[in-house]
């Protein structure tokens, strides 16, 4: 933990954040596991009554007026629990939530965000469908203006929450006529008539999180359900990405630093050719590489995180969350792999916990948005803002063979005009 980043405030909600963690239960971890429990209710109700919660939105509607750095720490806390764990804690209280803080009404926050953030209720994020996940223009979930409600109908899968939830953020098809931008709504959907759990997922990993299918047939959304404006979805969705992304990449960082610890304690008492096996170049590298790559990692979060805090534009933060996303992610599964490759064989068993942090942590880099993905927007992003970009001086020009110019072919039209 970079303790030199946090205030005295933070710290001590840090350590808030830690006595939760030694709360809980060692037979939730393993039962969530292996699916005996199916969405961890106890846990969130818990976290509720410890006001952890949804930290950085209003007192008023249950938070502590925190900021993204204070999140981030959070997150990482609850990450060494399992990923799992922090998944089903930022679903409900940082995504759903999130979405009805910034595009809500008070009468939305007032009924869904208070009672969430208290732990009497829960909720989830339905985005991905049956035919595809990333390309979120591409909803087939459609909600018909009936009048007084609209009707909705569709399948969305892959929803941590499915089991368990009382709530749902749906995002639905409303204009299918006009351009992609304005032809989706967000709507706050109850879990009633029409609304199905139809299939849970046997997951390599990441289980106990009520991940499963949903099914709406014919179910009626009062118009005073829509998150934003009607057609207006994609606005919520742009800033959806900021705690999906950034809030996936630091809880990463904490089921990789549990992974870390334990290898790191193991390396300090196995022995092999009469030494602690620490002693060896080739586990201390290993361990040292990854230690440098959760430090990497933390140092990207929270610098991320103050960008979103202190207003930069969105479109750079954009960009700041899409790197932090693929880079953390990727580097965290490599802190698990060395890991395991420095405890050898035992890595590999249920005798220690890697081996479920390894299958756990390879969603890390799925959900939320593929690696692939977050280099698209960071190269889409990068190219935009370079070319906007008005350099100190022409760095080109300080080459001894600068002003060789027909050197400098470009594209067949260059060739042309030198003759060529």
């Amino acid at each position: 933990m970079l303790d030199h980043m946090l205030t005295k405030e933070q710290i001590r909600i840090r350590d808030e954040v830690r006595d939760l963690v030694k709360w809980v239960p060692r037979q939730m971890i393993l039962d969530m596991d292996t699916d005996k429990i199916k969405f961890p209710k106890e846990f969130l109700q818990e976290a509720a009554r410890r006001n952890l919660l949804g930290c950085r939105y209003p007192k008023k509607w249950g938070g502590r007026d925190m900021d993204w750095v204070t999140t981030c720490m959070i997150m990482e806390e609850v990450g060494t629990l399992g990923y799992e764990v922090a998944c089903v804690f930022a679903v409900g209280a940082e995504l759903v939530c999130d979405a009805i803080i910034l595009h809500g009404t008070d009468e939305q926050k007032e009924k869904y965000v208070k009672p969430l953030l208290l732990g009497e209720c829960f909720a989830a994020e339905c985005l991905t469908e049956p035919r595809g996940g990333s390309d979120f223009f591409g909803a087939t979930t459609k909600a018909e203006d009936k009048g007084d409600y609209f009707l909705l109908n569709g399948q969305k899968r892959f929803i941590v929450g499915a089991e368990g939830a009382d709530f749902f953020l749906v995002y639905a098809r409303t204009n299918p006529d006009a351009k992609p931008q304005d032809s989706i709504t967000c709507f706050i959907v109850d879990r009633g008539p029409g609304v199905e759990t139809k299939y849970l997922y046997g997951l390599m990993g990441c289980r106990g999180g009520g991940a499963g299918r949903l099914v709406f047939r014919n179910v009626k959304v009062p118009k005073g359900n829509i998150v934003g404006k009607l057609h207006g979805a994609y606005d919520v969705f742009n800033t959806m990405m900021i705690p999906e992304r950034l809030g996936s990449a630091a809880m990463t960082i904490g089921s990789a630093r549990t992974a870390l610890d334990v290898a790191t304690k193991y390396t300090t008492r196995r022995k092999a050719f009469g030494k602690v096996i620490n002693t060896f170049q080739g586990v201390s590298f290993q361990v040292a590489e990854a230690a440098m790559l959760l430090d990497a990692c933390r140092a990207m979060a929270y610098a991320t995180a103050r960008a979103v805090d202190s207003g930069v534009d969105l479109n750079v933060i954009r960009r700041y969350v899409s790197e932090s996303k693929k880079f953390i992610t990727e580097s965290c599964q490599k802190v698990v792999h060395n890991s395991m490759q420095v405890m050898g064989g035992i890595g590999y068993t249920n005798v220690f916990p890697i081996e479920r942090i390894h299958r756990d942590i390879r969603l890390a880099s799925i959900w939320t948005g593929t690696s692939e993905i977050m280099s698209m927007i960071v190269a889409h992003e990068w190219y935009r803002e370079f070319m906007k970009k008005k350099l100190p001086r022409d760095y080109e020009a300080d080459a001894q063979e600068a002003l060789a110019t027909d050197e400098k072919v470009y594209n067949d039209e260059d060739m042309w005009k030198m003759g060529w």
